[in-house]
Formats: C-alpha cells, structure tokens, sequence
C-alpha cells in the first residue's frame, strides 16, 4: 500500500514512504524553467524527477489531464512507474474516479496519495468524507485516520469492483452483520467476506 507523505515526514522519507529502503529508485531532480510536456504530460515550470534513464519520474501537471482512467486538475502531482505508467497521484482537488470519489489536497506533494493498477484502473485511494461505495458504507479519512485510528484507505480490485474499506456504520453485507468501524475485506471471487480491526 502506498503510505500518505505528509510534510513532517517530507524532507526526510518521501521516497521511503512510497517505496520500501530497498526498491527506492535513483531519481534526478530537474528544474523546468517553462511548461513541458514530456511523455505526454503537461509539466508545470519548476522541479520534476526522473529515472536514471532519464525516464519521468513525477511533475505538477500544468492543466488537466488523463492519468489512468482519472481526470486529474491542474496543479496535481503525478508519478509514473519507470516504464511510464500510472502509479500514484497528489490530487489537487477532490476528484472521482471510478466508483469514488478521493481526496485531493491544497498541500502540493503532500497529502493522502490516490494509486493505481499499470493498467491505469483505480487501486487504493482515501475517500474526503463516507460514501457508499457498491453497497458498502465507507469511511472517510487521511493521515491522522492512519496515525491514531487504523487504517481507513479504500482498495480497488482491478476490474473496479470494492475490495476493502473501514465502514463508517454498522451494516449487512452478503448476509453478514458487521459493526462500525470494522475493516472489510471482500472477496468477489470467493464470494467470502472477512474483517481486520486494524
């Protein structure tokens, strides 16, 4: 799961809270001094990273713009795996993609992160206030969620289907009773759902 960067931890982790220690990837830091585009994506003047190979890394967007199967505003921070698909987003705004709709953030390259399949398809994002998401009462929530009260970030199966979040009350899913709070996991294939606390 990506971890949420946030500025406290900005200056000294970012890349480790993206990445494990061991899979963080060489990154070059750039100073656009105008708009670009590169590899299709409208940079904004200012700093963007790239791969060794010279490959981007991440930039602000300057405009809207696709990014997976989201519409993503301008002043967005995207970042692309190296082989140049979509891997996580700073939104900018809140936004909806797919079934919900995620966080987005005033605070630039810090915030809730929105992540996603190579396919482009929606995987992981935080939600900025419960929603119903496919019959299931989600729960809103961003760092603070995370530091003191588990875990509250909404996963996607790739075909777009809910694969787990916190529940924001009790509710009847499948014919099971589970109470407010608890994390849901839901197994499509199986047609089994479980719980974790955390």
């Amino acid at each position: 799961m990506h971890r949420i960067a946030t500025m406290v931890v900005f200056g000294i982790g970012f890349m480790s809270s993206v990445y494990g220690e061991d899979q963080r990837p060489h990154l070059e830091r750039r100073h656009l001094d105008k708009p670009a585009e590169i590899q299709g994506y409208p940079c904004a003047a200012g700093y963007a990273w790239f791969y060794a190979g010279g490959a981007l890394n991440s930039c602000q967007v300057a405009r809207e713009v696709a990014f997976g199967e989201a519409r993503v505003s301008a002043e967005s921070w995207i970042t692309l795996t190296s082989d140049g698909k979509p891997d996580f987003v700073f939104l900018r705004h809140d936004t909806r993609i797919g079934p919900a709709t995620c966080t987005g953030s005033a605070m630039g390259r810090e915030g809730s992160t929105t992540s996603f399949y190579p396919s482009g398809k929606l995987k992981e994002c935080f939600l900025p206030a419960d929603q119903e998401i496919q019959g299931v009462p989600c729960v809103h929530g961003g760092f603070f969620s995370t530091l003191f009260g588990g875990d509250p970030s909404v996963h996607f199966y790739e075909d777009g289907e809910l694969h787990a979040c916190r529940l924001s009350k009790a509710a009847t899913i499948r014919g099971k009773q589970f109470a407010r709070g608890e994390r849901v996991h839901l197994k499509a294939l199986a047609g089994d759902v479980h719980t974790a606390s955390k």
